[in-house]
């Protein structure tokens, strides 16, 4: 199963520094990084990771979206 998610951010940089801060976080919730891109053309980040737990990614992800952060989350399953 795989995490995709849109994080809208004014500030990329310093978005960046904070998810890289979060990176230990991630991994005890079960969640791998795959990729992280970067819009061309607004302040918006996606990644896609890797979910090996599902109940610690969501516990994970209702935390992180706990404070009103723009973020889109799906979840998925290769077809």
């Amino acid at each position: 199963m795989q995490l995709l998610l849109q994080i809208d951010t004014p500030d990329y940089e310093g978005w960046k520094a904070a998810w890289d801060d979060g990176a230990e976080d991630r991994a005890n919730s079960g969640l791998t990084q795959l990729q992280l891109w970067r819009a061309v053309d607004h302040g918006a980040a996606f990644a896609l990771m890797e979910v090996h737990n599902p109940a610690n990614a969501k516990a994970w992800l209702e935390k992180e979206t706990a404070f009103g952060g723009a973020t889109t989350a799906t979840f998925l399953r290769t077809a």
